[in-house]
């Protein structure tokens, strides 16, 4: 068990910003230590080059009341004005839902309206723990409840209406109706049970969408009786009056509003970021794109693990100090029997100071997609593709058990259903040093390469590249990646051609780059989405009409199926991938041309390029090659190729019309990875290594190596004002 966790109001800060820390001590030490440290190298692993940090001299070190922080996951709909309603009255409940988790027999609301006081008077409309329709009512001393005697179907609309009538009949009645019944299925069934005691009065009762409310502890709603499914319009009304509130969820379903369209006008919100621009009840394929047609997009896709904002506590904030260095940071946490954390942020320079003449990249947006990630362990075909038996450490253990810390964008729903949100705000525990060597502490490599070989660099991420776009990388001769920036914004992609046409020069020292398109939302801050298609390499696929981003309306999936395949950009592309063993690059003809022959320099003809390194070879992991076909540049330079990988190694779907045999690197001569160089316009350039684990090469026989001297002597070029 992990004893401390934390996490950071934002992942990037320039001098005179603030930046708050929010910190649980998970095993209920009462106090811990915070330190800011500077991170150099997190690879501590045998073969690595070793943990390294240094420590800062910050207003904020010191020690700190410690206590277990709640948290709240799950998303639901409220509207926090509740509706009005006089003691006594008749009112009836409709709305369409579909369940699609009934598996885990647990209570559901589908629709509340209770108070979270002593004795929580009002009513929920639920699924019991079979999946039957159920209704409560209470005042908070008598309690009545009536249950239908059929379960909804998984994954199917079902229609629940329900009516209390105190005054006359003195009846409650529940009906369930099928959307679209099957043969031999009853259209409608229906309930009724007797009302012994009139409805409470309800004035400013919080109505909430799939879940309950439970108690309020401050800015926080605390909710039960989560619902795993999707629900459309949702309306309250008085049998043969106008409605009390007509929810439309076809409306704005770029927000998180819910819009009443009652004459009322009492409109919601969603907390936790459940799914919008998902199909509803009266979808049948008229159209692919929800924002051609919304009123068939009217339904919201409600989970029990969704998770935008744990809303933790403040433990203490800093501003950024003028005179501190960009660079990559994190807070050290620490309690009581060995609890550890280290909560990173990363630190740009103010606008108005003088810049280094390289910009590591620091890929927020893919440390997000992979944020928590479990698809490592609970994909059935996991082992396959590593090769090995699965191994969980401790950060993994913790994940596995603790649901409610949130879901990456490579994971599925407790229901099936793929995530398609990834939040910040939340301890993102496979973003740390001393981790596994993948993404952030992979990345940290570069960094460690460039602090060792003393270049001057600063620190630039992907979210500060999407707000500010060229007017951030102009500052830079040369830009650096780490070794995987998969994910990427129209405003990126657009921020990186503009860049190189004016004369940049890029240095992408990773693999798998450039390769799926995300979305951001300006009211919604350390937030991104990725609805992931037909094509790919991926975990699941959305289901058919899901697939344009809720956030912006664009076509999701791969930058190459929009038309922007990372080849155009950066000359190579991902091909294939394994993760059992790495491999070596050999030289091609076209390292000896004229034009790469800074590249070589102090390189032999027949070196084997990279067959050493803190993960086995240069080349391995995810592989990028060029293609002409897909935009590589046509005077592009293949300067070396992969060799010698395993049949663990396969090509990637998308490089596939249909499945054949020979699709292995022993049998197939297309799975490989390629370093590539091509001149840009106005003396720019591009160096490209196509593998992940080129980074971890570098230091290898303290940073004395083949991998190590050919990116210094691009580096050294790139930074050289002289055109290329």
């Amino acid at each position: 068990m992990l004893k401390i966790v934390g996490y950071t109001d934002r992942p990037s800060v320039r001098p005179g910003e603030s930046l708050a820390f929010k910190v649980s001590c998970e095993a209920g030490a009462t106090e811990f230590e915070a330190e800011i440290q500077r991170l150099i190298c997190g690879d501590d692993s045998p073969h690595g080059p070793g943990f390294k940090a240094e420590p800062v001299a910050a207003s904020v070190n010191g020690r700190y009341p410690g206590r277990k922080q709640r948290i709240n996951a799950g998303s639901f709909g409220i509207i926090d004005a509740g509706v009005e309603m006089a003691a006594g009255a008749r009112f009836a409940v409709t709305v369409f839902v579909q369940p699609t988790w009934l598996a885990k027999r647990a209570e559901q609301a589908v629709m509340a309206c209770r108070t979270p006081t002593q004795g929580r008077p009002g009513w929920t409309l639920l699924l019991d723990e079979t999946g039957r329709p159920r209704f409560e009512l209470t005042d908070g001393e008598r309690h009545v409840a009536v249950t239908l005697d059929r379960a909804l179907p998984e994954r199917r609309w079902s229609q629940l209406l329900l009516v209390a009538d105190p005054s006359v009949q003195q009846r409650i009645t529940l009906v369930h109706r099928l959307v679209s019944p099957l043969p031999g299925e009853d259209v409608e069934l229906k309930v009724i049970a007797d009302l012994t005691f009139p409805p409470p009065p309800f004035h400013g009762i919080p109505v909430t969408i799939a879940a309950e409310l439970a108690a309020i502890d401050g800015p926080r709603l605390l909710t039960t009786r989560h619902f795993d499914g999707r629900i459309e319009a949702p309306v309250i009304l008085p049998p043969g009056e106008l409605e009390v509130g007509h929810w439309d969820f076809s409306i704005g379903i770029d927000t998180q509003t819910i819009t009443d369209i009652s004459r009322h006008g009492r409109h919601g919100r969603l907390v936790n970021l459940p799914t919008r621009a998902v199909t509803g009840a009266n979808w049948k394929g008229q159209t692919l794109r929800w924002s051609e047609r919304p009123d068939l997009y009217g339904a919201i896709h409600f989970h029990s693990d969704d998770l935008h904002d744990m809303q933790w506590e403040t433990d203490f904030s800093w501003t950024i100090p003028p005179n501190l260095p960009s660079g990559v940071y994190a807070a050290r946490v620490s309690c009581a029997g060995g609890g550890e954390d280290y909560l990173p942020f990363f630190v740009l320079p103010a606008k108005t100071a003088k810049k280094a003449p390289v910009a590591f990249l620091a890929s927020t947006f893919t440390f997000l997609a992979y944020a928590n990630s479990h698809h490592g362990y609970e994909d059935s075909l996991s082992e396959v593709c590593y090769g090995a038996l699965l191994e969980l450490g401790p950060t993994e253990q913790f994940l596995k058990e603790r649901r409610d810390f949130g879901i990456s964008l490579y994971d599925r729903h407790r229901d099936g259903s793929g995530g398609v949100y990834s939040s910040w705000h939340r301890p993102i525990l496979n973003t740390r040093p001393k981790r596994a060597l993948w993404n952030f502490n992979a990345d940290l490599h570069v960094v460690d390469w460039l602090t060792e070989t003393d270049q001057a660099f600063d620190v630039i991420t992907d979210d500060r590249i999407h707000e500010e776009g060229l007017a951030l990388l102009s500052d830079y001769r040369c830009i650096v990646t780490g070794s995987h920036p998969e994910y990427h914004s129209t405003a990126m992609l657009d921020a990186f051609d503009a860049y190189l046409q004016a004369g940049g020069r890029l240095m992408y020292l990773g693999g798998n780059g450039f390769y799926w398109r995300v979305a951001t939302h300006a009211d919604l801050p350390g937030v991104i989405e990725v609805r992931r298609g037909e094509a790919g390499t991926r975990c699941f696929e959305l289901p058919a009409g899901e697939r344009f981003h809720s956030f912006s309306g664009e076509w999701g999936g791969l930058w190459r199926s929009n038309g922007r395949a990372p080849q155009a950009l950066v000359g190579v592309g991902f091909v294939a991938e394994g993760f059992d063993e790495n491999s070596h690059f050999v030289r091609t003809e076209g390292s000896f041309e004229p034009r790469a022959k800074f590249i070589f320099e102090g390189i032999g003809p027949e070196e084997r390029i990279g067959d050493f390194g803190v993960l086995g070879g240069a080349a391995g992991y995810e592989l990028d090659a060029a293609d002409p076909e897909l935009g590589t540049p046509p005077h592009a330079l293949v300067l070396a190729r992969s060799v010698e990988h395993s049949n663990v190694y396969l090509l990637t779907p998308e490089e596939m019309l249909a499945g054949f045999p020979g699709t292995d690197a022993i049998e197939n001569p297309r799975v490989r990875a390629e370093l590539v160089y091509f001149e840009t316009a106005k003396g720019g350039g591009v160096f490209s290594t196509g593998s992940i684990t080129w980074a971890a090469s570098l230091s290898h026989d303290g940073y004395q190596n083949n991998v190590a001297r050919i990116t210094g002597n691009v580096l050294r070029r790139f930074i050289d004002p002289k055109p290329l």
